[in-house]
């Protein structure tokens, strides 16, 4: 590993020095990152090399973020993987402890980069929570899941709930929890699903899978008519069991423990394992468990 000192010489850098927010993010600069990058330097230690080079910190961020994002891109094409597309992303990047959702502030408990995972609080009200219920109650029938395989639905014995779905903008109340997701999450509103309630029992879970729809299978194309892929993923809180009932990510050990009024975001730019938003709802031990999830589209979901 290069000494921090020939870092600091590199005459690409060198070349680039300047004090103003105006720097130009050159060809030979992306190549300097990705030779860094290659070479085993850390993102922290290359941020530091051009900080001392004279960079401006704002711009070298960036520059780093971007170009080691479109030199994985190139990657992931080149090993055949499907290209990566925008997802919603919530505006985060000043660290804020709350996003001003319009008519309400929603706090920020955890953001996570790779992969994308963000846990909100105070998302929902007690008495939205309340209403999602009683509205949803009275239409519960067993959860079924995308037949990726013939494009339509069918029953899962790895997903044991009851569930329903609103049609966008069904309600008042769908209208403005929709609206303060889309503001949230910086994502349109007819780029979402229909919001969908679940109810797990004690014992119910569902294990562990993929949100995104598999390209392999044949049925995928049919879905994917209606407004492209999924590309996000928010799962709402409606109580808090007693026991369980969890969302986990068991590709890097992480756990969201269901609190009333809370939710998880997470996103998938590509449909492959590579994103690693494996993720399941643990089993509830004791209790109950309400949520409503909603999931976004590339495109307007019709």
């Amino acid at each position: 590993m290069a000494s921090r000192s020939d870092t600091h010489s590199d005459s690409t850098v060198t070349a680039q020095r300047t004090h103003t927010a105006r720097q130009a993010i050159t060809p030979e600069l992306r190549r300097w990152i990705i030779e860094q990058a290659q070479a085993g330097h850390a993102a922290p230690v290359v941020l530091q090399s051009m900080r001392d080079a004279g960079w401006d910190e704002d711009v070298a961020a960036d520059a780093l973020e971007i170009t080691l994002q479109d030199h994985l891109n190139e990657l992931a094409v080149q090993q055949g993987l499907p290209s990566a597309v925008p997802v919603p992303e919530p505006p985060l990047d000043a660290s804020p402890s709350q996003v001003d959702c319009g008519d309400r502030m929603v706090n920020v408990l955890l953001a996570m980069a790779q992969p994308r995972i963000v846990v909100f609080g105070n998302l929902l009200s007690p008495e939205e929570c309340d209403a999602l219920i009683a509205d949803a109650e009275p239409r519960l029938a067993r959860s079924l899941t995308v037949a990726t395989k013939t494009g339509g639905e069918e029953v899962n014995d790895d997903r044991t709930s009851d569930g329903m779905f609103f049609q966008r903008g069904e309600t008042p109340l769908i209208q403005r929890i929709e609206a303060r997701i889309a503001r949230l999450l910086n994502w349109p509103i007819e780029n979402g699903e229909g919001l969908q309630v679940l109810h797990y029992r004690p014992g119910a879970e569902y294990k562990p899978h993929y949100d995104y729809f598999d390209p392999a299978e044949p049925g995928t194309a049919t879905i994917v008519k209606r407004g492209g892929q999924r590309v996000g993923t928010l799962v709402m809180y409606l109580n808090t069991p007693e026991k369980g009932g969890g969302t986990t990510f068991p590709d890097v050990h992480v756990e969201v423990g269901p609190q009333r009024g809370n939710a998880v975001f997470f996103s998938y730019d590509r449909p492959h394992t590579s994103t690693r938003t494996l993720h399941g709802g643990a089993p509830v031990i004791a209790g109950e468990k309400w949520i409503a999830t909603k999931w976004m589209r590339e495109r307007e979901f019709k």
